[in-house]
C-alpha cells in the first residue's frame, strides 16, 4: 500500500478499512525509532505501546517518594514511553505539579492524558462529578497552569456526570481544541450509548477503562463498539491494582482496603488463583507483572495498557513483557488457568460500581 511518507495508517477492525492518520513531529521521530508505536484511534497521535499512569505517585496506595516518582517519569520517557496519564484530582493537584517537574525539558517527547471532573475536598474526600461546560474550561485552565504547558494532548472527563449531557461536556472540550488548549478528546469508564453520543459531537480518540486478565468485562460489547468507531482503549488496572502481582493493601491511605477483591474470604480465594499465575510466570522465566502485561499486549493492537509504576524498578520489570511476548498457545494456557470468572469480587465497592456508566 502506498501513501505519503508523512501519513500513518490505522486499520479499523470492524470494516477492515484503512484511514489516513496525519503524522506529528513526534510520530515522525518514532517512525525512525526501532521501538514500536501504535496509533491512538483514527485521529489521535501515535504512542508507545505501553503508557505510564501516575495516580499511585500521589498517595492512592499510601505514601510515595516525590524524588523517585519524578525519576520514574523521566526514566519512562528515556525508555521510549510517550503517553503519560494523570488526573487533576490526583493528590488534589499534587500529581500535575509532580509531572511539571518531571517533563521539564522533554515536553515534546510526551503526550499528556488528563482526566478532570472528580471534585475533592481539602481532606481528599470525594465530592461528586462536575462536567458542566464552564467547569470543564475552569479545570483545564488550572491543569495547564499546574502542568506548566500550553496544550493538553488528550483531555477526558473522569466519569460520566449524570446531571450533564455528554454532548455538552464534549462540546466544551471541542471549544478548547478550537482555542488551541487541547488536542484530542478522550473518555473514561462510559458505556456504549454514551460513546456513540459523544462521537457525534467530536471525534474521540480513546476510552480509558479497566482491563486485565482478571477484569474482562469490556470484551463483550465495549471493545467491539470501539473498533466499529475507530477508537482505541487505554487500559488501567492491568495488574488488577496489584492483585495479580501479590501486592496487598498497605493500610492507611491505601484505597484498596475498601475493594471487595482484596477483602476477607474473597481475597483469600483470589490469592489462590494468583498463585497459579505466579507458577505460570515462573515456568516461563517471567514475573507475574510481566505475564499480566504480556497478556494484554497479545490482545487487540488498539489496546494501550497504562502501567501504574511508582518506581523505576517496577517500570523496568513490567517493560520486560515487550521482549517476551506470549504465543497464542501461551495465551490459551493462561486463560485456562485464569478464566474470565476466576477472580471474585467487584473491582470497586458496590456504591461506586452503581455509578459507573460502563457497567450499565
Amino acid at each position: 500500500m502506498s501513501g505519503s511518507p508523512n501519513v500513518r495508517f490505522f486499520q479499523s477492525e470492524a470494516a477492515g478499512a484503512w484511514h489516513e492518520h496525519p503524522m506529528t513531529h513526534l510520530d515522525a521521530a518514532m517512525s525512525r525509532s526501532p521501538l514500536r508505536s501504535t496509533p491512538l484511534g483514527k485521529t489521535g497521535p501515535s504512542v508507545f505501546p505501553v503508557g505510564l499512569g501516575c495516580m499511585a505517585m500521589s498517595g492512592a496506595y499510601g505514601p510515595a517518594e516525590d524524588a523517585e516518582s519524578v525519576a520514574t517519569i523521566r526514566h519512562a520517557v528515556e525508555r521510549g514511553i510517550t503517553l503519560i496519564d494523570t488526573g487533576d484530582f490526583y493528590g488534589n493537584g499534587h500529581n500535575e505539579l509532580l509531572l511539571r517537574r518531571a517533563i521539564e525539558g522533554v515536553r515534546d517527547k510526551v503526550q499528556l492524558s488528563v482526566k478532570f471532573g472528580a471534585m475533592r475536598g481539602p481532606d481528599g474526600a470525594a465530592l461528586g462529578i462536575d462536567t458542566r461546560p464552564a467547569a470543564v474550561k475552569n479545570f483545564a485552565a488550572y491543569s495547564l497552569h499546574r502542568l506548566g504547558v500550553e496544550v493538553i494532548d488528550v483531555y477526558r472527563p473522569a466519569r460520566l456526570d449524570p446531571q450533564v449531557p455528554i454532548e455538552d461536556t464534549v462540546g466544551a472540550i471541542a471549544d478548547l481544541i478550537k482555542a488551541g488548549f487541547v488536542r484530542h478528546v478522550g473518555l473514561s469508564e462510559v458505556g456504549i450509548e454514551t460513546i456513540r453520543r459523544a462521537s457525534k459531537v467530536h471525534p474521540i480518540v480513546d476510552l480509558q477503562i479497566e482491563y486485565a486478565i482478571a477484569t474482562r468485562g469490556p470484551e463483550a460489547s465495549i471493545f467491539p463498539a470501539l473498533a466499529e468507531l475507530g477508537m482505541s482503549a487505554t487500559l488501567y488496572g492491568v495488574f488488577a491494582r496489584g492483585l495479580l502481582t501479590g501486592s496487598k493493601p498497605s493500610g492507611k491511605g491505601d484505597f484498596r482496603q475498601y475493594m471487595p477483591r482484596f477483602a476477607g474470604e474473597q481475597g483469600a480465594k483470589n490469592a489462590s488463583v494468583v498463585e497459579k499465575l505466579h507458577a505460570f510466570a515462573g515456568e516461563r522465566g517471567m514475573t507475574s507483572a510481566q505475564v499480566a502485561l504480556a497478556w494484554v499486549l497479545a490482545k487487540q493492537p488498539t489496546l494501550v495498557p497504562i502501567v501504574g509504576a511508582r518506581t523505576r524498578a517496577q517500570l523496568d520489570d513490567a517493560l520486560v513483557a515487550l521482549d517476551k511476548p506470549l504465543s497464542a498457545s501461551d495465551v490459551a494456557a493462561l486463560e485456562s488457568i485464569v478464566p474470565a470468572d476466576a477472580i471474585g469480587g467487584t473491582r470497586y465497592p458496590a456504591q461506586h460500581m452503581k455509578a459507573l456508566d460502563s457497567e450499565r
